[in-house]
């Protein structure tokens, strides 16, 4: 009697430690979870009467925070407000090495803005009658032809390459890209040898290009007799005060320009591109906030803009739907501006730019006479950018803008981690349980469950096997997205693929087969 009685109390005692270690295991998993959920900077809302000087406030209190949540060194920024330049700002460093801090005059990499910029420049001709937007652009390159593919190359147009409808691939980008500046680099046309051709039929849909852009850059230089550098200072940049602002190199950039810094935070010393069109603009916030100025219609239109007010219609006119990737943030394309429609109706018009250490926007309401510029050096900026238009968005009152999706996009991630962690969690508890009361021994060819097993064990290999080969790779976009959580994210996987595999090789056995093998 006394024996059964303290039979049945190690059974209850091994039960209650046994419910006792599953309680905490699952409380320290939803703690975890509401970690990553919690982590970040205090959320305050905005009023839309808010004046410039009370948002500003706002921004000195949450950029600060926002970068050291998301690792960006530094950031310049500017505001729009009824079609003049409001506000300018400036935060974190410029070089964290020198302690030099980032200045609103600070001379930035604009990245692929440069697009929305160039676009004006074909424009431009286009008003001057000088090209057809309709016309094979093929008619205005001089000595150069588009190399021979399956597609017609005559279906190529300005119009086309403006829009990113042309068929024209990505082209190389980072590193292999740039250039140290005033070093030895291919020319324009060496470049569109290489890279400019067609790899669908024009006119078939969406597709980001810069070799397209690029290709324009000749197109202008062919037209015009000049070069594109000079013809863009004195057709665009000069005639809208972007006095701080160029497509080629100078001497005074070296101690302007802020130094960029990586994914891992590794410094990215100062480059250029070999071509200027799609992406080589370098130029200040309060540049780039004269540009999107420039660009309001209505209202708000200036008698003193470079291009007539129809000709910024144009520009800001949907040409070709997005879908996929893009269109997750952008309703259509423009002529080198994403647009989008808001929840109450406006129209945005907007442009990123990321390239080797740096990330950039601008984010435009035309009718409205609102936009804002966001310039950063670094390659983690994205969440933190869709962080600051959101609170810009919801200031002016216009609800929530596309990019504003990364930030929802973060929470899934997060939640998604915490969710593995969880499963890991339960598997490491059942494989820990099963293996010290002996219903999990290793039998890697029992018969028991084997199909399942073997498709557990399969999606453990795949799951760790992809893992790998997205550690190995120089750059992974859904990393530039993600740049705090993607790694968390893939550590967790990775547990889980590893607990996958040990679970399949250490199946549970029947009861007879425990009795055999005691």
């Amino acid at each position: 009697m006394d024996l059964e009685f303290f039979g049945r109390s190690a059974g209850q005692l091994r039960e209650r430690a046994a419910r006792g270690w599953k309680t905490r295991a699952v409380m320290s998993a939803l703690f975890v979870l509401v970690l990553f959920l919690g982590a970040g900077c205090t959320r305050r809302s905005l009023e839309t009467e808010l004046s410039v000087a009370a948002f500003s406030e706002h921004l000195d209190e949450q950029i600060p925070c926002l970068m050291d949540r998301f690792g960006v060194p530094g950031v310049s920024m500017a505001l729009v407000l009824d079609g003049e330049l409001a506000w300018s700002g400036a935060y974190g460093y410029a070089d964290l090495e020198q302690g030099r801090k980032m200045t609103v005059d600070a001379i930035c990499r604009a990245e692929s803005i440069t697009k929305s910029v160039t676009a004006w420049g074909v424009m431009r001709l286009v008003e001057r009658g000088l090209i057809d937007l309709d016309v094979p652009v093929q008619e205005y390159l001089g000595g150069w032809q588009l190399p021979e593919t399956e597609f017609d190359e005559r279906e190529v147009t300005a119009r086309r390459l403006l829009s990113a409808s042309a068929g024209m691939p990505l082209g190389t980008i980072g590193e292999s890209a740039e250039y140290a500046p005033q070093s030895d680099m291919p020319s324009l046309r060496d470049y569109l040898t290489e890279e400019a051709r067609l790899i669908r039929e024009p006119g078939s849909g969406f597709l980001y290009s810069n070799p397209g852009f690029n290709l324009l850059e000749l197109l202008i230089e062919e037209v015009t007799g000049r070069d594109f550098s000079e013809y863009m200072a004195e057709e665009v940049l000069i005639p809208l005060g972007m006095a701080n602002a160029s497509f080629a190199w100078e001497e005074r950039f070296r101690s302007a320009v802020p130094t960029g810094y990586e994914l891992d935070g590794t410094p990215v010393p100062p480059y250029v591109y070999p071509v200027k069109a799609s992406g080589g603009l370098l130029a200040d916030a309060e540049g780039i906030a004269r540009f999107v100025v420039a660009g309001m219609t209505g209202p708000y239109f200036s008698d003193h803009s470079v291009l007539e007010q129809e000709s910024i219609r144009g520009i800001h006119t949907p040409q070709v739907d997005i879908f996929g990737m893009f269109g997750v943030v952008a309703d259509s394309y423009g002529f080198g501006h994403f647009i989008e429609t808001l929840p109450g109706g406006s129209q945005a018009v907007w442009h990123g730019g990321q390239g080797h250490g740096w990330m950039t926007h601008f984010h435009s309401v035309p009718e409205s006479g609102d936009g804002i510029v966001i310039l950063t050096n670094s390659g983690r900026s994205w969440p933190f950018i869709a962080e600051v238009l959101t609170g810009w968005s919801r200031w002016r009152g216009f609800g929530s803008v596309g990019f504003g999706r990364i930030t929802s996009a973060t929470i899934a991630l997060r939640v998604f981690t915490g969710i593995v962690l969880l499963a890991s969690l339960w598997l490491v508890y059942r494989l820990a349980r099963g293996l010290a009361s002996g219903n999990r021994r290793w039998a890697p060819l029992s018969r028991r469950a084997r199909a399942a097993r073997v498709l557990q064990a399969a999606a453990g290999i795949g799951g760790s096997a992809v893992l790998a080969w997205s550690t190995a790779q120089p750059y992974l976009f859904v990393t530039s997205i993600f740049p705090a959580d993607a790694g968390r994210g893939g550590l967790s996987l990775l547990v889980l693929a590893v607990l996958l595999i040990l679970s399949a090789l250490f199946p549970r056995v029947e009861d007879r087969e425990r009795v055999v093998s005691t």
